[in-house]
């Protein structure tokens, strides 16, 4: 967000939980993109900020309600107040948990394990929900508009579109058994707690192969993932690698070091095979 907004979402934030009884006299940022993430203080209370239009905060709010209740390892709602999207100043407030960390961070097993246990829970609940192909759409629709990508090359325009064409088909072709998935299951958006790895942020949950959410982990969580497809799970980290980038150079796009992070993913993409997964990628980009 733009800093004039980061101040009014906070702004947004600390009002309705001060209307809530929720005593919120700081609001420390602990992620800011698209959406904000604040930690309130003292309740201690992690809120999640968009502005109205731009966010699927109910479907969230919805949606880990269901899973929470089937034992999935997902964040809960704050339980001091009434689950739903709350509405101030033009942005969507919810209100979460907030846990705090428990160094040195969860181990790839635990987290290949978690992230079994959601995908279980997750075949359980009955939501409509977008295909794994919507994103798909996104990032080619990005690639299609030189209004929407002015500062991607020809070249690389070529090589995207190309790239997103092909990986879509052949992902299809494979007709592998789709089910809801997290749709960015990243260590981003994985918490490390006492209670164990809880995963967070459920606005991307689509339908796909669960090759499609393994795309997105380490190398280390996929090895003790059970019965992957190891060359279905090469496509799909070609296709998000492909996808990312495309969101990169996205002429709204609000990712932090964004387009030196999209620059290194063309980079990849270029190099071709093996593919590396998101967080080597990420780790290159912060060692520049």
């Amino acid at each position: 967000m733009e800093i004039t907004d980061v101040t009014r979402a906070i702004a947004a934030a600390t009002s309705v939980a001060a209307s809530l009884d929720l005593p919120a006299d700081d609001a420390v940022v602990l992620h800011d993109s698209n959406k904000l993430a604040l930690r309130l203080t003292p309740c201690d209370v992690f809120a999640r900020v968009a502005p109205l239009g731009q966010e699927v905060a109910q479907f969230e709010v919805d949606l880990a309600q269901r899973l929470v209740a089937a034992g999935a390892p997902l964040a809960s709602l704050e339980p001091r107040v009434e689950p739903r999207v709350y509405v101030r100043d033009g942005f969507a407030v919810t209100l979460w948990t907030y846990y705090p960390p428990v160094p040195p961070g969860p181990a790839p097993a635990d987290v290949a394990k978690a992230l079994k246990q959601l995908h279980d829970g997750m075949r359980t609940v009955d939501l409509p929900s977008p295909r794994f192909t919507d994103r798909i759409t996104e990032a080619q629709e990005i690639v299609a508009d030189p209004d929407r990508s002015p500062e991607l090359a020809d070249a690389d325009r070529a090589l995207l579109a190309g790239r997103l064409a092909d990986l879509r088909r052949a992902i299809g072709d494979r007709g592998a058994v789709e089910q809801l998935l997290h749709g960015e299951p990243h260590p981003g958006n994985v918490l490390g707690t006492e209670h164990g790895p809880l995963f967070i942020d459920l606005e991307t949950c689509c339908r796909g192969p669960v090759e499609f959410d393994l795309a997105h982990v380490p190398e280390a969580v996929s090895e003790h993932y059970p019965g992957v497809d190891r060359e279905l799970l090469d496509d799909c980290r070609q296709l998000v690698l492909a996808m990312v980038a495309a969101w990169r150079w996205d002429v709204d796009d609000q990712f932090p070091r964004g387009r030196l992070f999209g620059e290194e993913l063309l980079r990849v993409l270029r190099a071709g095979a093996p593919w590396p997964t998101l967080d080597t990628v990420v780790g290159r980009v912060d060692g520049l």
